[in-house]
């Protein structure tokens, strides 16, 4: 059965100002930037190939119909409810028709420590 929709939550705001900064942390202080996403899915100025090449694959395809990247700020404004559960960031979620489940939480994300592993995570837990 496949996933209606994963959503990654990045632990950042939106916006160019808030992309530059972010990019100039990961160079001045990378061990102290706090998206072990964006670490994972982003170098200092674009996203990781290897990262490319797995969200657009059809082994991903296959099991989740749609994917959606959004920052705090964007996720806030599109899924705030009075009912919605506080979440650590980053995270990613499953959304369909019953709401919003977590499907990898900030501190799983936090112990992967590369590209090659979160792909990994992933894929297992879709099987």
């Amino acid at each position: 059965m496949a996933i209606e929709k994963l959503i990654f939550v990045y632990n950042a705001n939106s916006g160019k100002i808030n992309a530059w900064l972010d990019s100039a942390h990961k160079i001045v202080s990378p061990s102290t930037y706090n998206c072990r996403l964006c670490d994972l899915t982003y170098g200092v100025f674009k996203e990781k190939e290897k990262w490319i090449r797995f969200r657009e694959s059809e082994l991903l395809n296959s099991y989740v119909q749609q994917l959606q990247f959004l920052h705090i700020d964007e996720f806030e404004k599109q899924y705030r409810s009075k009912w919605l559960p506080k979440y650590d960031f980053p995270v990613i979620l499953t959304a369909s028709n019953q709401g919003l489940q977590p499907f990898m939480d900030a501190r799983q994300l936090n112990a992967i420590e590369s590209t090659t592993e979160l792909i990994e995570a992933i894929k297992m837990r879709l099987n």
